[in-house]
């Protein structure tokens, strides 16, 4: 079981890794969207959208990451005044739950991904970005990746269970 969440822990460093780079980028744009409209007073829709193009990975497989390396929402006021069996048993339910959801969201959204490739859903505006569907198919892809990093958490709070 260690080899599966080492394996797992390895997969979403790389990825994590790729979408923090996604994060350089994504400040490029920005600045170069701020310097085309205040200083040039010109822009386009195209770069606008780029924008939030460049945040949904950020966001859906940045969640991945930051669970990997603790960096999540917890009270950890409390959490670590609690032994180390507790500890686990409350790591071993928030992994299962979160498992759960993601399950769910997968499931659903892979309804709305497939009425988007369907339509070949682009850019309502003007000069927007086409092909809208990639950008939600990360929806699935950033859940199914949380699901995955809840398993290997799952397997170390079990671990630390058993050795406490």
């Amino acid at each position: 079981m260690e080899a599966i969440a080492r394996g797992i822990d390895a997969a979403v460093d790389a990825i994590g890794r790729i979408a923090a780079w996604f994060c350089f980028v994504l400040v490029l744009v920005m600045a170069g969207n701020v310097l085309a409209r205040y200083g040039f007073s010109a822009g386009t829709v195209w770069a606008q959208e780029l924008e939030w193009h460049l945040m949904s990975p950020i966001a859906l497989i940045g969640m991945s990451y930051a669970l990997r390396h603790g960096e999540h929402v917890r009270v950890d006021v409390l959490f670590s005044r609690f032994p180390p069996r507790v500890q686990a048993v409350i790591d071993m339910l928030a992994a299962l739950f979160a498992i759960v959801v993601a399950v769910l969201i997968i499931h659903f959204a892979q309804r709305y991904v497939g009425q988007s490739f369907a339509q070949n859903e682009g850019s309502a505006n003007p000069g927007g970005i086409p092909f809208r569907w990639a950008l939600k198919a990360l929806m699935p892809i950033g859940f199914a990746l949380l699901a995955l990093q809840s398993v290997s958490g799952l397997i170390r709070a079990a671990q630390r269970f058993r050795d406490a």
